[in-house]
């Protein structure tokens, strides 16, 4: 069988990501252009657009995208990562790496409250990173933290990543939220584990806050406490009603954005102009992620039309029967890994998920394929998350790097993040290594 119709597709693909043209149009003309070319039948196209209709436009479940965009957004203009900062920093500031502690566990809190990147990133880089580099924290190790703590947002639940890759391989959200809990801790443990060996070996790299901004503890930590409280509840509310079983993912998503809106209105810090600024840019989020589904649903229909599923599987050895499964696991993730450098994770979902999926499905990694198919959709998540820190084109990178001072160079930030990058390929090794940590819980919430 010959492959070149869907090696074309591929090369026409990369080469098509590179002009620099909308994703979603490049994935849709070069579906269309290479049936015509191939002689695909017209009407087969009609079976593309059904899915567009039936997958997309009138999906119930994606309506929970536009609700935990907004819910992120409008947690931004809350102002609760502002207070967490200020008191959190207030107790761990007069000990080494204090602020940098400090940055770490509000980007966990906030991850589990927003998941927004690009808003995560940039908020804590605005509060954080001048306060850092004047208390002569290396430029490399401020930056680094609060590019790969900003991230946490993207694999943390509740999490639009986890609802559209449940939505894609058809797993339960509840069952992608209860999985990804752990690993997501994990990645956070697992900074905060490197920033206390930093503090016992390298405390000139990350100094302790001077004097004059030593607040009282006591007070501090029972604002800490009274900050803590609403998006705890927040958090609650929406990861409980889902993992409970009491609500659907788009409820509880509904649940989330009335209750950050609530917050952001109680707070008193939310003008017109800046309610009129979140529905435009939760308009925008969500206008990308669905034309990129369009234009992924019409690639995928005439790639595998053209026989692009047999070529990858050809590839990984799969269709011989004589393929170790973890060997075909790492060469996906390997791949995963070198797209992350080039393209968003929205992107690398639609186009790579299609193919693998059913790849997956039908290796035998020891475990029945629910869970096997739960436990490579996390791990699919924690390889995608390196895909905000590594060069060339890591959003959090830019992020960082538009909010820096002119003084913080963009080889200072590729530097910064090399440690954050290997503690995230440290967690998804381990995360491979271990299926429980993944599997457990919803094995005890849910018998999955």
């Amino acid at each position: 069988m010959t492959y070149f119709w869907p090696l074309l597709m591929c090369v026409a693909l990369l080469a098509g990501i590179f002009t620099g043209y909308p994703v979603a149009f490049v994935l849709a003309g070069i579906g269309v252009a290479v049936a015509v070319l191939a002689d695909v039948p017209m009407l087969f196209l009609s079976t593309g657009v059904s899915r567009i209709f039936s997958g997309v436009l009138s999906n119930w479940l994606l309506i929970a995208v536009p609700l935990f965009v907004f819910m992120g957004l409008m947690l931004e203009k809350s102002g609760i990562a502002q207070r967490l900062l200020r008191s959190l920093a207030g107790i761990l500031g007069p000990l080494p790496g204090g602020y940098a502690f400090a940055v770490t566990i509000i980007g966990i809190v906030m991850a589990a409250s927003t998941g927004i990147i690009g808003a995560s990133v940039v908020l804590m880089g605005v509060l954080a990173l001048p306060i850092m580099l004047e208390s002569r924290y290396d430029p490399r190790l401020a930056t680094g933290v609060i590019a790969a703590t900003g991230t946490l947002g993207i694999l943390i639940p509740p999490s639009i990543m986890l609802v559209i890759l449940g939505d894609t391989m058809r797993i339960s959200v509840g069952d992608l939220f209860a999985g990804a809990l752990f690993p997501g801790l994990l990645l956070g443990g697992l900074y905060i584990a490197y920033l206390i060996v930093l503090a016992i070996f390298r405390p000139q790299v990350m100094p302790p806050l001077p004097k004059s901004e030593h607040i009282d503890v006591s007070a501090a930590l029972m604002r800490l406490c009274r900050d803590l409280l609403a998006p705890l509840l927040l958090i609650i509310a929406v990861l409980g009603s889902i993992i409970a079983g009491v609500a659907t993912p788009t409820e509880a998503a509904a649940l989330g954005a009335l209750g950050a809106f609530l917050l952001a209105l109680f707070s008193r810090q939310l003008a017109f102009r800046q309610f009129v600024d979140v529905i435009r840019d939760t308009t925008k989020t969500t206008a990308m992620i669905m034309f990129v589904m369009v234009g992924a649903t019409i690639f995928s229909v005439i790639f595998r039309k053209l026989g692009g599923d047999v070529m990858i599987e050809d590839m990984l050895g799969v269709s011989s029967g004589e393929a170790d499964p973890y060997w075909v696991m790492f060469l996906i993730m390997f791949f995963v890994f070198i797209l992350g450098m080039f393209l968003d994770w929205v992107e690398i979902t639609f186009i790579v998920i299609p193919i693998v999926a059913p790849i997956i499905a039908g290796l035998d990694f020891g475990m029945p394929s629910e869970q096997a198919m739960l436990w490579f959709a996390i791990l699919f998540a924690v390889n995608l998350q390196t895909s905000f820190l590594t060069p060339p084109f890591g959003y959090a990178l830019f992020y960082i790097k538009g909010i820096a001072p002119p003084s913080v160079s963009t080889r200072m930030i590729y530097l910064g993040i090399v440690p954050f990058v290997l503690l995230q390929l440290l967690g998804l090794l381990l995360t491979v290594f271990f299926p429980d940590l993944v599997l457990w819980l919803p094995g005890k919430m849910f018998g999955t």
